[in-house]
């Protein structure tokens, strides 16, 4: 691994502009719908809990593929 990839994986990467800013607010409401949907749907229990922590995760990568420019 390259030094600049590690800095690049820890730096702050604002939304640069307003398109940029719209497609993280996308996805963010895209995984809140499916986050809601599965809450819904399960039963209460690890589980489900696990599954919207992935869809969670599943969020913060996809936003970091937004922000992070390819190194």
């Amino acid at each position: 691994m390259q030094s600049n990839d590690i800095a690049n994986r820890f730096a702050f990467h604002p939304a640069t502009t307003d398109e940029k800013r719209d497609e993280h607010t996308s996805v963010r409401q895209a995984c809140r719908r499916l986050a809601d949907e599965l809450n819904e749907r399960l039963p209460d229990g690890r589980e489900k809990s696990l599954a919207v922590t992935k869809v969670e995760e599943a969020m913060f990568w996809a936003n970091a593929s937004l922000a992070r420019p390819s190194v």
